[in-house]
Order: structure tokens, then C-alpha cells, then sequence
């Protein structure tokens, strides 16, 4: 029998599993359920940026909602190796979610992400248990990019060359990049040329062209900056440069030389090119022929010369003596030139057609011998008319009544012609008179050198140094002798018949120099060569050196040089060998201008190609200019007897010329440079004199009575002569400072006269370069020494007296002055004494001294037992000065010129103390008035005066 069990009797384990058991039947139940999201998801995410934008939302459902927790989502979960994303629930109740970025996403890492998502809900209770997963939906997440980047080129520089002459396509190709990611940023979408006016054309894909032709001639070489743009309009930070060389067309000529060549002075020998070569092209070339012709017709008189006196430059290439200058500088003496225009730098008188210079009479011979020679400058152009009129440069012809031109130089036609017409004494018969010379040179406008040799019935014309000959001469009878006098003219001829009035006439249209004749004698080929050399010319360094096979020749000026060679490579090396030279210390500043013309000849053929001339120049800088100082004793006395002796005074026993020229040097150091900009040097230069004259001041010499003397054997083995008048003394010829020293210290001056003045002045005066450069005005004053006998000491030797005073009392106008050492002369100075008279003023300067100590230990023991008495002074100051004689000195007669005040005080002081006591005595009284004449003169003369010496006769024995 079955038995029936209840419920009650269950034991209490069995009822505490009977809940557990229910709860899980009933959570089973419950969620059902799983989520549901959609398959795909598109996403776009900005970089940088943390937030994705998906397609569709991301949303997950669940068909147990509304149960809580079964119908909740409580998760989004991705699957993927470390994705930078994560998925949070935003609403557990609708399922919405976000995905998001765990770090800013940089597109140019990775542009694209692809990973599974998964949703999850809350399971069946709090503890989320029992829950549920979706299915896996891929997500595709796309980076947008941001323009971040700018366009960067690949290279620092481009560079192109191109032939001038030609249009192309494209020249070179520039190319840009950008980092960024995306196309819109990071492609180039556009290329600029930033430099403006050029050119040239940029396309998109960065091609350059030119958008016309190139010259290389206008420019070798264009720089232009390139910028790029991307797709998003940002531009590159950093603008390229792009170089476009020019290439010239294969052009034959030379190259590498420079248009413009400096010289300074004392630079010697410069090359002119010394890079030049010759560019053929590849020519066959066989033979190269070429000229450099250096134009300086310009300068001076066609080139640089010295610009010395007429007389100077003969005396220094060896001309014969006795040249009269017939166009000088105006000065008292040679007045008859003052009138005429004239360039006084280079001595250059411009004639006009309205001017003319008479020479006076005994400047010029009367009657020329058969020997004579006439050399001038001349520029002469062209004469207006057909048949112009004679242009007279020199002519000799009856001052009054009749017209008879005895000799004349003058152009016609350019023509030379020279005119010489014998009188009936010299010949009597049927001789040639007219020379004609027809040269092209008469009327070019240059300067050329003349000079006509006569030696009649020969007449030779020399030009620039070259002989020429008559082409006509014509013959003519003497002339008639007659008492007329003649007129000797130059730029015009004197009409003094035939005429109402005596008048110039046949007037010269040019310029003229140094216009001279010497009578007697004709001038060597070397002497007229020497004469017309210019200073200045090309000149070829190291003619050894010259490649084989080239030829070279000069013109006698050297200022045109012609190679020829049949290599050029040779060609080129000896180009660069020829160099310009000036031999002037103090060259003429300015341009000389240069050419190089050339004729190239091929294999086979006359010329085949055509090379273009160099126009080029020198620039020649100005020469610093010097100061010419003279120094020396600028005032002295002497004894009347030497004076009076035969060999005179020596006037200029130590004179000294010493020429400097300041410079300016700037300092290396900038600093430095910054506070003192420049620093002036001063240096001491040798170079040459023409001239220095010795001037008298005031009353000219009196011949009678005094003179200035010279030996001329002093003159010999130097480029000097001399000239003397009552005037003064002029020593003239290019030779050295130190000869013009050595002349002027051996001219002297006599006077032998009783009525003749004891006081003379003369004035001293260089010149360099005819007067250019001179020196200061040296002024010296010699004195004649006289003596009077005043009571005061004994003495029989006043020269001695002299001495003793210049050692006591040193004038104030004499200054020491320094020399060089070794600048020193030998020759013996008159105003140093001898050595005996040196043992004497020893000896005198120690007697006066004891003398004065006495004096002065006297006067204080009287001062000293004088005390307390009263009496005037006077009487202690008498003396019996009748057995005394002084020698007063002139010297001591000249006031010093800027005395002060107390000074003259003194002297006042002194004065009355002599006046005082020369009062006892009439004979010290008759001294003194001479003594005080000779002072009031010394004061008008503005001399120093010495102080007087004050004596106290107390010790002196009566």
C-alpha cells in the first residue's frame, strides 16, 4: 500500500533550497532576450580632435525592456589591438551610446580605423548576472584631415643656365610637397615667381620659362624667388631661389678685362690686362693682328711731359746754350708776354686772330748767321676760307716805312712755310728764301713738336722727332740793306709800311709753346728727340718672356703698340704683358683713354671673323702735393771789412730745402676707426727744382758798390746755370734739392762802398715745375758791423767785443734748427768762431764774472752801511768811464716784435739809469746821443733790442 507523504514532514535543509531554486526558474525567464545593435558603422573623426561622428548613431535595443536590468544596456565593448577609441554608454534605459577617442587622432599616422563592437546589457539583477551580448558590428572610422602643414620645396637652390637669344618651353621644373594627409592639403595646386619685373613664367606644375629673349650682354645672370601654394591656398614658409645663367652666344672677342684701370703715382709699370684672351669660336684662325693705341692728345701738349721751363728742359737733355726764349712767363723782365692769353699750368699761350707779342729789341740778334734753330708747340686746325690768309707764328720785319719780312715762320693753307731772305751783304745773289712742308699734322688739331734746322742754303723740319724735307722751295733775291730797324713779332707781323699806321697784321688762329731760337748753333736728333719725349706710354713687362713668333713694334711716342702673331695662346700672354707707365713724380691727374683693335685671319681666307675693339681708359690719380720749406740763419752781421774783402759774406751758409707731403692713413681697427677717422702722416720726399731766385729787398743792388757773386765752377757736373742783375740772383735748371743747397750756399755779397746802405735784405723762393709747387719766402737780413768808443770797458778788438756780447745777450730772432742726420754741409760756415776766438770768450766770460761777483759783494757791504742815511742814489752810481771803450753790436738794436710789457719797463728802467749817469762827462754824453740814434733807428726797424748792461763803478780803480 502506497504511502502518502505530506509536505510538513519535509526536514529544514529541503525547505531552505526551495527559494534558490524558484529565483533561478524565474531570472530565465526574465531575460530573454540579447541586445541588438546594427551591423556597420561609419564614423568620421576630425584630428586632433576626441569625437566621433557614427552612421547610424550607435543605439542598442533590447526586446526584455522595460524589465530592469534584462532590458538595460550597461555596455558597448570593442574589439580591435589597441585602438585608440572607446564606447560609453550615454542612457542604460534607450541604449544610446557615443564613441570617442581615448588621444587626438594625427590623420598623417593613419587616415583610416576599422574594429568590431559589441553591445552588452545588465544581465538579470543588480550584479549583472546572466547577461547578454549582441552580435558584432564593424565600425570603419575615416580621419578628416586639418591643414596643418605648409608646402615645403625639395631643394634649397635651383639652378638653370639658357642661351640668350632663345624662347623655351621650360627652363627647369621646381617641385613642393606638403605632409599633409588628406588630397585637399595636401597636393599643390599652384606655383608664384615672388620677384617682380623679370622675365620669366611659373605654370602649375612648377615649369619656368622665359617670355623673352635673353641678352647676356644686358645681363649675365637673374635671381628670382618661387613660392607654392597647396589645394588649401596656404603658402610655403620658405621661398626658393632660382639662379637662370645667361650664356652668350659664341660672340668672338676678348674677355676678362676691365673697362677701368687706376694709377697712383710711383706706381712704376702696370699690366693693363692682365686676364685678357681672345675668344674665336673655334675659328680656324692662322695669323692675329692686333693694335693698342693710347690716346692722350687731350693732356698737356698730346701726352704727359714735364712741364719745365723752356731753358730748363734744354739745360736737362743737353742742349746747346744760349736758347732765347721768346715766349716766356710775364714777369718785370720779360713783360712783352703779359698781354697774351694763356694756360699758365703748361705754359701754353692760346693765340685768337685779334692778338700779337712784339719782342724788344736786344732779346734777339739783329742779323741771324747761317746756323741758327727755332723749336715751338704748336695745335693748329684748319684755316677758315680756301684761301686763308698767312697765319704768322714768328716774323721779322721793317718797323717803319717799308714792309719787308726778313725772316718768318707762319702756315698757309697747312702749309708749313719758313722764310728767310738774305741782305745784300751776306749775298748778292739769286738764293733759296721760301721752305714748304705740306703734313697733315699742321691742321689736326693736335700738339706737335717743330723744330727748323737751318744751315743755310739747308733748312731741315723735324716733327715729333722725325725728319722731313722741303717739298718747294722757292728762290728770291737778298735784300736791299737800309737803316730801318726791324721788328721781331710773334702770333702776328708787323706791317710798318704800306699803311696809314703801322699795325699787326696776318694774325696766327692756334696755340703755341715754348717758342725759341738759338742763334749760332742747330740742335742734335737726340737733344730734339729728348725735348718732344712724353713721360707717359705703354710699355711691355719682361720682353724676354714673349711667346715665339710675335712680332711687336712701337711708335716713337710709345703710345701706340702693334703685335702681330699667329698663336693665341702666345697672343694672350703677351697682351697681358703690356702695361702703361708714367715717369712723373707729379703726373697730370685725370683719364687717358685706351683702345684695343684686332684683325683675325683664317686658314684658307682673307678675314673670317670679326673681333670687336676695347674702349677702355687709365685713370691717372692726383699726385700729393708737396711743401717745399726753406730754412736756415735768417739774419747776421758782419765786420765792414768782410764786406768790403774780395771774396764777400757768404750769404746762405746753412740754408736747408726739405720738401714733405702730408698723407692721410686710416686705422686698421674699426674702434679705432670710429673715434679718429683719419691720421695725418707727414713725410719727408725727395724730388727735383727748376729754378730758385734770389731777390733783393727794397733799392735794388748799385753796382758800383756791391754786388752778388757766384763762381760758376760750382755750376759745373749739375743742370744749372745762373743769371744776375741788380735785381737779384736766379739759379735755374732741373737738378736736385740737394744741388740747389749746395749752389746757394756759396753766393755771396760784397760791398765796397762807404755810401752804399749797411743793412740788406733778401728774399729766397724755389719752384718745382715751373713754378706748380713752391716754396715759402725765405727772408734774410745781413748787417754791417760798425764800433764807437764809449768809456765803459777797455778793449782794442771789437770783433772780439762781438763775440762776447752774442754770448752774454743770444738775439731772440735766432732759432736752432734741427736737420737730419747726414744733412749737415760741409761747407764751413762763416758765422761759427774759430777755436781760438772760442779759448777767448772763455776766457772774457770768466773775467766778467768774477768782475760782477765783486760788483755785486761791493754794492750789498755799501747797501748794508748805508742804512738809515737818506741821499739820492744817484751819486752812487758815477764813475770816470773816460779810459773805457764798448763795442756796441747792431744786432742788439732790433726789437723783438711781440716785446711784452714788462719788458719794455725794464728797458725804460734802465734807460734813465744810463742817462743819469753818462750826465758827469761830456764826451760819455756825445756817446751816449749816438748810441740812443742808433737805437731810434733799430726801433723803426722793428728789430730786437738788447738789454743794456748796467754797470757799478765803485770797484774801478780812477
Amino acid at each position: 500500500m502506497r504511502r502518502r507523504r505530506c509536505c510538513c514532514c519535509w526536514g529544514p535543509a529541503a525547505l531552505l533550497l526551495l527559494p534558490l531554486g524558484l529565483g533561478s526558474l524565474l531570472a530565465a525567464k526574465v531575460n530573454k532576450h540579447k541586445p541588438w545593435i546594427e551591423t556597420s558603422y561609419h564614423g568620421i573623426i576630425t584630428e586632433n580632435n576626441d569625437t566621433v561622428i557614427l552612421d547610424p548613431p550607435l543605439v542598442a535595443l533590447d526586446k526584455d525592456a522595460p524589465v530592469p536590468f534584462a532590458g538595460e544596456i550597461c555596455a558597448f565593448k570593442i574589439h580591435g589591438q589597441e585602438m585608440p577609441f572607446e564606447a560609453i554608454v550615454l542612457n542604460k534605459t534607450s541604449g544610446e551610446g557615443r564613441l570617442r577617442a581615448r588621444s587626438p587622432i594625427d590623420c598623417e599616422l593613419q587616415k583610416e580605423y576599422t574594429f568590431i563592437i559589441q553591445a552588452y546589457d545588465c544581465g538579470s539583477g543588480p550584479g549583472g548576472t546572466n547577461w547578454k551580448k549582441s552580435h558584432k558590428a564593424v565600425v570603419h572610422i575615416q580621419v578628416k584631415d586639418v591643414n596643418e602643414f605648409s608646402p615645403a620645396f625639395k631643394e634649397s637652390m635651383y639652378k638653370a643656365s639658357v642661351t640668350e637669344g632663345k624662347i623655351y618651353d621650360s627652363i627647369l621644373q621646381v617641385e613642393a610637397t606638403d605632409e599633409d594627409c588628406s588630397p585637399q592639403f595636401s597636393q599643390i595646386c599652384n606655383y608664384e615667381i615672388v620677384t617682380t619685373d623679370v622675365p620669366f613664367a611659373i605654370d602649375r606644375n612648377g615649369n619656368i620659362r622665359n617670355t623673352e629673349k635673353l641678352s647676356f650682354d644686358k645681363q649675365h645672370q637673374y635671381e628670382i624667388m618661387v613660392t607654392a601654394f597647396d589645394c588649401g591656398q596656404k603658402r610655403a614658409t620658405e621661398d626658393v631661389l632660382v639662379q637662370v645663367n645667361v650664356k652668350p652666344v659664341c660672340k668672338p672677342g676678348w674677355q676678362d678685362w676691365n673697362k677701368r684701370i687706376e694709377y697712383r703715382p710711383g706706381s712704376g709699370s702696370i699690366p693693363l690686362f692682365p686676364s685678357i684672351h681672345l675668344e674665336t669660336c673655334d675659328g680656324p684662325v692662322s695669323s692675329i693682328h692686333t693694335t693698342i693705341e693710347l690716346q692722350t692728345n687731350y693732356i698737356g701738349k698730346g701726352c704727359d711731359r714735364e712741364t719745365y721751363s723752356e731753358k730748363s728742359l734744354q739745360k736737362l737733355c743737353g742742349a746747346s746754350s744760349g736758347a732765347i726764349d721768346l715766349l716766356p712767363s710775364p714777369s718785370t723782365t720779360t713783360n712783352w708776354t703779359a698781354g697774351l692769353l694763356m694756360d699758365s699750368n703748361d705754359m701754353i699761350f692760346k693765340f685768337d686772330g685779334k692778338q700779337g707779342a712784339k719782342i724788344p729789341d736786344g732779346i734777339v740778334p739783329k742779323n741771324l748767321t747761317d746756323q741758327f734753330t727755332i723749336t715751338l708747340w704748336m695745335k693748329h686746325g684748319p684755316s677758315p676760307g680756301l684761301r686763308a690768309e698767312k697765319e704768322t707764328i714768328l716774323c721779322n720785319s721793317d718797323k717803319t716805312e717799308m714792309n719787308r719780312h726778313h725772316y718768318a715762320l707762319y702756315v698757309h693753307n697747312c702749309r708749313l712755310v719758313f722764310l728767310l731772305r738774305k741782305d745784300f751783304d751776306q749775298a748778292d745773289t739769286f738764293r733759296p728764301a721760301e721752305f714748304h712742308w705740306k703734313l697733315d699734322q699742321i691742321c689736326d688739331k693736335e700738339w706737335h713738336y717743330y723744330v727748323v734746322n737751318v744751315e743755310f742754303p739747308v733748312v731741315t723740319l723735324y716733327m715729333d722727332g722725325t725728319t722731313y724735307e722741303p717739298y718747294l722751295v722757292t728762290n728770291d733775291w737778298p735784300i736791299h740793306p737800309s737803316h730801318i730797324a726791324m721788328q721781331l713779332t710773334v702770333g702776328a707781323c708787323w706791317q710798318g709800311g704800306e699803311v696809314t699806321k703801322p699795325r699787326f697784321a696776318q694774325y696766327f688762329h692756334g696755340s703755341l709753346a715754348s717758342l725759341t731760337i738759338r742763334p749760332g748753333k742747330i740742335e742734335s736728333q737726340k737733344v730734339i728727340s729728348c725735348l718732344q719725349a712724353c713721360k707717359e706710354g705703354l710699355d711691355i713687362n719682361s720682353l724676354e718672356s714673349l711667346g715665339q713668333g710675335i712680332k711687336y713694334h712701337f711708335n716713337p711716342s710709345q703710345s701706340a703698340l702693334v703685335m702681330e702673331g699667329d698663336d693665341i695662346e702666345n697672343i694672350n700672354q703677351a697682351l697681358q704683358k703690356v702695361s702703361y707707365i708714367n715717369s712723373r713724380q707729379f703726373p697730370t691727374a685725370g683719364v687717358r683713354r685706351l683702345k684695343v683693335s684686332s684683325k683675325v685671319q683664317c686658314f684658307g681666307e682673307d678675314v673670317c671673323i670679326s673681333i670687336p675693339d676695347i674702349d677702355a681708359y687709365v685713370m691717372v690719380f692726383q699726385a700729393n702735393e708737396p711743401k717745399i720749406t726753406i730754412t736756415g740763419m735768417d739774419h747776421f752781421a758782419r765786420p765792414a771789412a768782410q764786406f768790403e774783402s774780395e771774396r764777400g759774406v757768404i750769404l746762405f751758409p746753412d740754408i736747408r730745402i726739405v720738401s714733405t707731403v702730408t698723407k692721410m692713413e686710416h686705422p686698421l681697427d674699426l674702434r679705432e676707426h670710429d673715434r679718429v677717422n683719419k691720421q695725418v702722416v707727414v713725410e719727408e720726399m725727395l724730388h727735383n727744382l727748376d729754378f730758385c731766385d734770389v731777390l733783393v729787398i727794397g733799392a735794388e743792388l748799385d753796382p758800383e758798390q756791391e754786388c752778388l757773386e757766384l763762381d760758376h765752377g760750382e755750376l759745373q757736373g749739375k743742370h744749372l746755370d745762373a743769371t744776375n742783375s741788380t735785381a737779384g740772383y736766379s739759379i735755374y735748371g732741373v737738378d736736385s734739392m740737394f744741388s740747389y743747397e749746395q749752389v746757394l750756399r756759396q753766393l755771396r755779397y760784397r760791398n765796397w762802398g762807404t755810401s752804399a746802405t749797411s743793412d740788406r735784405k733778401f728774399r729766397v723762393k724755389c719752384s718745382e715745375l715751373n713754378g706748380r709747387y713752391t716754396s715759402n719766402e725765405f727772408n734774410l737780413e745781413v748787417s754791417k758791423e760798425f764800433s764807437w768808443k764809449v768809456n765803459i770797458l777797455h778793449s782794442s778788438n771789437s770783433n772780439f767785443m762781438d763775440h762776447v756780447n752774442h754770448m752774454i745777450f743770444q738775439p731772440k730772432f735766432l732759432q736752432s734748427v734741427q736737420h737730419p742726420e747726414g744733412s749737415v754741409s760741409a761747407v764751413p760756415s762763416s758765422v761759427v768762431p774759430s777755436v781760438a776766438t772760442m779759448v777767448i770768450i772763455v776766457c772774457v766770460s770768466v773775467l766778467v764774472l768774477v768782475v760782477t761777483l765783486g760788483v755785486l759783494r761791493l754794492r750789498s757791504a755799501r747797501q748794508h752801511g748805508s742804512l738809515g742815511h737818506e741821499g739820492p742814489k744817484d751819486n752812487e752810481m758815477d764813475w770816470d768811464d773816460s779810459a773805457l771803450t764798448i763795442t756796441v753790436n747792431p744786432m742788439e738794436k732790433y726789437e723783438k716784435p711781440h716785446q711784452t710789457e714788462e719788458e719794455s719797463e725794464e728797458e725804460d728802467i734802465d734807460d734813465e739809469e744810463e742817462d743819469t749817469t753818462s750826465a758827469e762827462s761830456d764826451d760819455s754824453e756825445e756817446e751816449e746821443e749816438e748810441e740812443e740814434v742808433i737805437v731810434q733807428k733799430g726801433n723803426k726797424q722793428n728789430a730786437t733790442r738788447q738789454e743794456q748792461l748796467e754797470w757799478d763803478d765803485s770797484t774801478l780803480p780812477y
